[in-house]
């Protein structure tokens, strides 16, 4: 049986949800980290992931400047750099200077890989929808790394950003 609720109510049932990691370089090749809850695998063939970025953050402006974007997977050890990322404007803070945080150049295209992350998705923007707050990013996978070593994946567990591996 279903109850009808207000949406914030019922949108806190989501939990946990998957944590990612977005990087693009703005056009002073800074990269600039985002962490982001919203994001999905949107083709198979071929490789598609998106995000969703609120329309006021900065990483919008990088986004759109670099036509690509790295989609890492955090490791349950990267909470604390997923909170930092999240919680700092690139229009304001060098993030990746600011926090230590190693990472490699990317392969195919022009941004950078988290180290430590359980997985990096290398992606070329394909297209961009303004959706009421956020834009939906649409990039085609051109390249993918796994971590060598064994890792949890970060997810949010619960309201008020609370971190943990699932």
């Amino acid at each position: 049986m279903q109850k009808q609720v207000d949406y914030t109510d019922a949108v806190k049932t989501k939990y946990p949800e998957q944590v990612v990691i977005a990087i693009a370089k703005d056009r002073n090749g800074k990269a600039n980290p985002i962490t982001l809850g919203w994001t999905m695998i949107v083709s198979g063939n071929p490789p598609m992931m998106a995000v969703a970025v609120a329309k006021t953050h900065y990483s919008v402006e990088a986004i759109e400047h670099s036509r690509c974007f790295t989609i890492a997977f955090p490791s349950s050890e990267m909470a604390d750099a997923a909170l930092f990322f999240g919680s700092k404007s690139g229009r304001d803070t060098d993030k990746l200077a600011e926090f230590e945080c190693e990472t490699a150049a990317a392969s195919e295209i022009d941004s950078v890989l988290l180290a430590d992350a359980v997985a990096n998705f290398e992606c070329n923007l394909e297209s961009q929808m303004l959706t009421g707050d956020h834009v939906v990013y649409v990039g085609e996978v051109v390249a993918c790394h796994v971590n060598a070593e064994p890792r949890k994946r970060l997810y949010t567990v619960g309201p008020g950003h609370k971190l943990g591996s699932v």
